[in-house]
């Protein structure tokens, strides 16, 4: 019983969670994405910490598989938003 409930705590929190960042990434204006982008990959980068510490425990295969998962998405979710703030901030430098 008490797995079980722990369960659906833990699913109710993951569909809020999708739910609410749903509704703030609409409500963005679309010139306000690029700048938020270097938030995003601080969120990304407690991620990968996360992650990481789920992988080295090794006590599951399902933890340590979920664990890689999310360790890989983050990973390429802070490399694409270092790409895309570097591609922003250069259309501001000045040209030689």
């Amino acid at each position: 019983m008490g797995e079980t409930l722990l369960f659906v705590n833990i699913l109710t929190v993951f569909v809020l969670a999708i739910f609410v960042g749903f509704e703030v990434i609409t409500k963005v204006p679309p010139i306000l994405h690029t700048p938020l982008m270097s938030g995003s990959n601080a969120i990304s980068g407690i991620t990968i910490i996360g992650a990481i510490l789920a992988v080295g425990t090794g006590r599951q295969t399902l933890t340590v598989a979920l664990g890689l998962a999310a360790l890989v998405c983050a990973t390429i979710n802070v490399v694409g938003g270092f790409l895309v703030t570097h591609r922003m901030l250069s259309k501001f430098r000045k040209k030689d």
